[in-house]
């Protein structure tokens, strides 16, 4: 098993899972497969219900629950790309950055209000976004890793040279958000924070769930498996890709839109390439082509990332290194038997 492991949904069949083999049952049947799969399982209500319990059951950690959620989000954003539509990309935070930075400065300098600053940042990234798709249509696999990550590169450049209007290196400060609805006010404790990120987070992991549940998602899978073959039986791959791209880029801009509200605070550092390269970790460590595998992964990673840092303050990156080489060379699921790392039983069950 690699590292990022298959996607959950290309287990049902060599095309590309389940909804590969849509033509084949005929329309109803391809509908009544979406249905199934669109259906809430009740342990997913459980994982929200929790979520929007633990700030009040640990408020000393809400700050971390909200940081969680905001990665989390981040994370399904690139996994719509990367996991159904198979575009490698190490330039996602410069849609992230982009979003934070729209946010803080419409809290500064237009108005206060959480809500109208986050729609202002999911248009302004959404935008970037649609540009920016028309880049990774054409080339390889590395020529889009190089452009995602270029683009990136001068959004962090522009922040930095137009201290003026970003604060450069010193970031932007003196954000100041207003209540969200106009009724909670942000507290010291971070719990208003935490509930409202976890609240867009669902919202719009609804809306992503919904997508690639869909038969527009069914043909971003086919995409994925074979673009040539996808072209061949009318798939209109190019306006796929830019519709998928643009709405990831509009999500991660809603996620850096969320993390300036709640620290009131925006620099260089969502634009870094250690972000992007965090994402990416996020999911090889939750699995993609599954959006809760980004908020598994982003759970697994900041707690890991936080308990490390406090134990081995200097040391905690090699840490996570080692895991993640275990991880690749062991494989996920056997990562969590380790009865089945040795001998010759365990190696016939993996």
């Amino acid at each position: 098993m690699s590292a990022a492991g298959p996607s959950r949904d290309s287990k049902a069949s060599p095309g590309g899972g389940e909804d590969a083999q849509a033509p084949g049952v005929g329309a109803d049947g391809f509908q009544a497969a979406l249905l199934r799969k669109s259906r809430w399982r009740p342990w997913e209500f459980a994982v929200w219900a929790v979520a929007f319990v633990l700030p009040l059951a640990v408020p000393s950690h809400a700050l971390m629950i909200n940081e969680i959620a905001i990665v989390a989000l981040f994370a399904m954003s690139l996994d719509l790309i990367l996991g159904y539509t198979g575009i490698v990309s190490l330039g996602h935070a410069g849609f992230f950055g982009l979003g934070a930075y729209t946010a803080a400065l419409f809290a500064k300098h237009v108005m206060p209000d959480p809500t109208v600053g986050l729609l202002a940042a999911i248009v302004v990234s959404g935008l970037l976004g649609a540009v920016a798709s028309f880049t990774i249509l054409r080339g390889s696999d590395l020529t889009r890793l190089m452009v995602t990550l270029g683009t990136a590169l001068l959004l962090l450049e522009l922040a930095n040279k137009l201290d003026w209007l970003t604060g450069g290196a010193d970031g932007l400060q003196g954000v100041v958000m207003g209540p969200v609805l106009g009724l909670f006010d942000f507290d010291l404790y971070g719990r208003t924070a935490a509930w409202y990120s976890i609240s867009v987070a669902l919202l719009l992991f609804l809306l992503m769930r919904r997508l690639v549940q869909s038969p527009f998602g069914a043909t971003l899978k086919a995409v994925r498996d074979n673009r040539l073959r996808a072209m061949a039986i009318g798939i209109p791959v190019i306006a796929r890709l830019a519709v998928i791209y643009t709405v990831a880029a509009a999500i991660a801009g809603a996620a850096g839109g969320l993390l300036a509200q709640t620290t009131g605070f925006a620099s260089l550092d969502v634009l870094a390439f250690d972000r992007s390269a965090d994402v990416m970790l996020m999911l090889v460590i939750g699995g993609v082509g599954w959006l809760y595998g980004g908020i598994a992964g982003a759970i697994v990673f900041k707690l890991l990332q936080d308990t490390l840092s406090t134990v081995t303050p200097q040391y905690w990156m090699f840490w996570i290194g080692l895991i993640l080489v275990l991880l690749v060379l062991v494989g996920r699921d056997r990562l969590l038997r380790p009865w089945t790392w040795f001998g010759s039983r365990g190696s016939a069950r993996s």
